[in-house]
């Protein structure tokens, strides 16, 4: 069964996950922390201004659904700490791969994206070093018997299609399911993304070099073998 989660919730679960990863010696989080860490300015779409009794309450509730826990801590254990149980935990029903998790943590921090822009955005949490990295991750995502992100339709001017993730229960478009289908079944003949143009372009130009230095190669032959051969 896929967790559901409100749009706030989203956002603090993925504030853990991330300050999890990328700050572990802060982590777990105080109220203060995590109030800030969903606040800010980057790397967050849209940017909110919640305040502590939001932060408060919304961590309450996924505590309610054993999807954060608190520790206490500090001077006589007025501290308390909090952290998620979302994935990759002793007890969590979902289990990630890094760059699953990765992936997942951005698109509930900054909402649909494409893997072009997943693989520069969660590179910093995972190894993604091509954005068929980020692809097949979302195609495994999206075949899960609970599917947790769908590809959106393409938008006029872009490249690549955006993705989602499912557990705000965003309505999916409906011509959405059949990209997604396409997207998980065939990965070869898959049209490609930023980087798979840019390879194009690169092996284009390679070909157009090697052409000249052919062509420049024959011309020396020519004139070295003379008028009469």
């Amino acid at each position: 069964m896929r967790i559901e989660l409100t749009p706030l919730e989203a956002r603090v679960i993925g504030a853990l996950i991330e300050k999890e990863i990328t700050t572990p010696d802060q982590y777990p989080l105080s109220l203060n922390a995590l109030v800030a860490a969903c606040n800010q300015k980057s790397n967050r779409d849209p940017v909110l201004a919640l305040s502590a009794d939001e932060v408060q309450a919304t961590v309450d509730g996924l505590m309610k659904k054993h999807l954060v826990t608190d520790r206490s801590g500090g001077v006589g254990g007025r501290v308390t700490r909090y952290r998620h149980r979302f994935c990759n935990t002793q007890f969590a029903q979902l289990q990630l791969s890094a760059r699953e998790q990765a992936i997942v943590c951005e698109l509930l921090l900054r909402g649909p994206q494409t893997p072009g822009e997943l693989r520069a955005r969660a590179a910093r949490m995972a190894p993604l070093r091509e954005v068929g990295e980020v692809e097949t991750a979302l195609r495994d995502l999206a075949a899960r018997e609970e599917p947790l992100v769908a590809c959106l339709p393409r938008e006029p001017g872009r490249r690549e299609s955006r993705w989602m993730q499912l557990f705000t229960g965003d309505e999916v478009p409906a011509a959405a399911s059949e990209t997604q289908s396409i997207s998980a079944t065939s990965s070869a003949r898959a049209t490609p993304g930023e980087d798979g143009l840019e390879r194009l372009e690169q092996l284009e130009s390679e070909v157009g070099m090697l052409r000249r230095e052919l062509d420049d190669l024959r011309r020396r032959l020519d004139a070295a073998l003379g008028p009469d051969q």
